[in-house]
């Protein structure tokens, strides 16, 4: 994408301003947005800018339009099915998984993690957990928090009692306590090996090649909140995406 051209600029960084302003629940479920001639007037932007930066939000699933009415911010968790796509959707935000505490949430030393994380410090928060599809386990995931992110969900019972069965996502306990909320993920998908920890949750034999996830969260101002290493049992999964030309 050309971000050269000074109007392509202008339209992104409204975009930009109000997907955050939509996951920092400015505007709630269903909440008519300010209209085209008004954000042109507070932003000091055209109504073109205005217009193809709810494109881009129409197209995330963030925002809908009602001709004639307006446009409307979207249920949540459309916004974030739409936002973070079909790899959450097996991680949790579909409901016929469950989540499984393996390893409750604790603060340890983890070099990798913490520089992975930006981190100041090389501590950590840390957890481990297991989904479940119909009782069967096809992924073990392990998390990753800065300190101060760790301490906002320290107390809650499905991250701290081992074996306890849930189906909350992590992303789903922190959207309600950041006060920058997640807005973006970068993620990258390779190839590991079972380890004797990985072969003994997954039931499968140590040594055997797994698919791993890597899914870094960031907020709204790019901050790294959550570090998220998921192993895949090959057989369990499937990913699919849809590819669009950005044809001008």
């Amino acid at each position: 994408m050309n971000r050269t051209d000074g109007r392509e600029s202008a339209y992104l960084k409204l975009a930009r301003e109000l997907r955050t302003a939509i996951l920092r629940h400015d505007y709630p479920d269903g909440t008519r947005l300010p209209t085209e001639a008004e954000l042109a007037e507070r932003h000091q932007v055209s109504r073109q800018t205005v217009r193809r930066a709810f494109q881009d939000l129409v197209a995330e699933g963030m925002v809908h339009r009602v001709p004639g009415r307006g446009t409307f911010a979207a249920p949540r968790e459309e916004q974030y099915l739409r936002q973070f796509g079909s790899v959450d959707d097996l991680m949790g935000l579909s409901i016929d998984t469950t989540m499984q505490l393996v390893a409750p949430l604790r603060r340890q030393v983890d070099l990798d993690a913490a520089g992975r994380l930006r981190l100041g410090s090389d501590s950590v928060h840390t957890l481990s957990f297991l989904r479940l599809h119909e009782d069967v386990p096809f992924c073990l995931t392990t998390v990753y928090l800065p300190p101060v992110v760790g301490k906002l969900v320290e107390r809650v019972p499905e991250l701290t009692e081992v074996g306890a069965r849930s189906r909350v996502t992590i992303i789903g306990l922190l959207d309600g306590r950041l006060d920058d909320p997640i807005a973006e993920a970068e993620q990258s998908i390779t190839v590991g090996r079972a380890t004797a920890v990985l072969s003994e949750h997954l039931d499968c034999e140590a040594g055997r090649a797994l698919l791993r996830i890597d899914r870094m969260y960031h907020s709204s101002r790019g901050v790294p909140v959550e570090l998220a290493v998921s192993h895949f049992l090959p057989e369990h999964y499937s990913y699919r995406v849809r590819l669009k030309r950005n044809v001008r």
